[in-house]
Order: structure tokens, then C-alpha cells, then sequence
């Protein structure tokens, strides 16, 4: 189930070379690359944000910020590869590795967790444990039901067993290789985004329509993300950039699973 968040919206025209693989590179839309005449203008009024910058150079600034955060939550809702179904995040996550929240895939329930250190805490529904063993036999899957449904349970977070959900909680990798590469993005309005102040651009790659936000007041972070690419539409909005990630151990039984073998 594990992608990079970026990468699976396919923003590749956004976040540059470190996506490649959805971009034809013929038909990005270019108009970002230079200020407008009605930019300039309102520049020299000291109406705009980002005076002066282009929609690549601001790009090149969010991104920076974004990576740059200590911690942040992401929710959205993205494609997953493996399943061909819709995977249902809101993760807060920091660059030590730690996280707190919910991963969910389209109807097939949800696992709340929690990674601290070296163990990952994990707790499951009916719904997603059934679904994740589809195939079993039916008495297997019951037992499993009632032994997990609904109870906390511990295990390595480096062990084979959990790499791929670990990889949800590394900041480094979830946004992948946004760092590199340039855009042509362009500069659109400004709105509000959840009550932040924000600058509206956009890329184009053929048919499919990337748009972002930028906050305009404080650090340059990226708020949001949209993809309307056929192949990989979805949405990411990050937030709480900064904030400390309440992943604590839980509290009362936790069944270790590590233990169980």
C-alpha cells in the first residue's frame, strides 16, 4: 500500500524530476515563466505576493518550505497502485520518524496508528481485516477477527512486517524526491484555503490539470495539492507544519504481535 504521497497524486509537473514517469515533457504549459504585464502592475502597487517571482520560482520557494518542515499532517485521498482503490490518509508525521493517524482503503475499513521509536502500534477494524484476508479460510480470518478487531497491537517497525506501513511515517520519504527538478507553473489568484491566506498555481501536462496552493502570509508552504490526471486524480492537503506529532504509546491491552510470531 505504501507510495510517496507526492507520487501518486502524479504532480509531476509541480514537484519536478523526482516524479518522473507521468510527465510526456511536450506539453507543460509555460505561461508561469515570466510575470504578466498585470502582475507587474499590481507588484509595483505592492498588491501581490511574491512580488516579482515567477509561478516557478514560487514553486521552487513552497517546496523548499514544505520539505524543510519539521513535521506536518497530510489528509487526502490518492490512488493506490497495488489495490487499483482509493487509500484515505490523515497522518501527522515529523523527520524522526514518528507518526499518529489513519489509513483507510475506499470501503474496506480503516487501521489507526501509531509509530514512536522503534515500534509501530497498530489498531484494526473488522472491516479492514477482512479485507486483508480475502482468500484466507473462514475460519482463520474469523479468529483473526476476534483476536485483533478493535484491540491495540505493537510490533518492530523495522521488521519485515511493517516496513511497508512504516513508510507512511517518514516524512523524507512521503515526500519523496519533491526537492528536485523546476516547473513552469502559473500564477493564478489569490484565495483563502481553511482560513490561510493563499496563492492559486497551476501546471498543465497534456489533458491532465495539476493546481496548488501556497500560503502568502508566514513560510511559503505548500497547503494543498490536486491532481486531475486521469490516471492518478486525487488531493492532499498538508497543515499543522511545525507541530509536535501526538504519537504516544497506548494505553490499556496491546497485543504483541512480534511475540506471537
Amino acid at each position: 500500500m505504501r507510495r510517496t504521497v507526492l507520487a501518486a497524486l502524479c504532480l509531476v509537473a509541480v514537484t519536478g524530476a523526482g516524479l518522473t514517469g507521468c510527465q510526456s515533457g511536450e506539453d507543460t504549459a509555460s505561461a508561469g515563466s515570466e510575470p504578466s504585464s498585470e502582475q507587474a502592475k499590481n507588484v509595483k502597487e505592492n498588491k501581490e505576493p511574491f512580488a516579482g517571482l515567477s509561478g516557478g520560482e514560487i514553486t521552487e520557494r513552497a517546496v523548499a518550505a514544505t520539505t524543510g518542515a519539521p513535521s506536518l499532517r497530510f489528509t487526502g485521498e490518492i490512488p493506490d497502485g497495488e489495490s487499483g482503490g482509493t487509500l484515505r490518509l490523515d497522518l501527522a508525521l515529523d523527520k524522526k520518524g514518528d507518526c499518529a493517524g489513519t489509513l483507510g482503503m475506499g470501503d474496506e475499513g480503516e487501521v489507526e496508528l501509531i509509530k514512536t521509536g522503534d515500534t509501530l502500534y497498530a489498531k484494526y477494524d473488522e472491516a479492514f481485516l477482512r479485507a486483508q484476508s480475502e482468500g484466507e479460510p473462514q475460519a482463520d480470518v474469523d479468529a483473526v477477527v476476534e483476536m485483533m478487531a478493535g484491540t491495540w497491537t505493537k510490533m518492530s517497525a523495522t521488521g519485515a512486517d511493517a516496513e511497508d506501513t512504516a513508510g507512511f511515517c517518514d516524512l523524507d520519504e512521503v515526500l519523496g524526491g519533491a526537492k528536485d527538478g523546476s516547473s513552469d507553473a502559473t500564477r493564478g489568484k489569490t484565495t483563502t484555503l481553511d482560513g490561510t491566506p493563499a496563492l492559486t498555481l497551476t501546471e498543465q501536462d497534456g489533458e491532465d490539470r495539476y493546481t496548488f496552493y501556497v500560503a502568502t502570509e508566514g513560510e511559503p508552504y505548500l497547503l494543498r495539492l490536486e491532481s486531475t490526471s486521469a490516471a492518478d486524480p486525487g488531493s492532499v492537503t498538508f497543515t499543522d507544519f511545525g507541530k509536535p506529532v501526538p504519537a504516544e504509546k497506548p494505553e490499556g491491552e496491546i497485543l504483541d504481535l512480534d511475540a506471537l510470531g
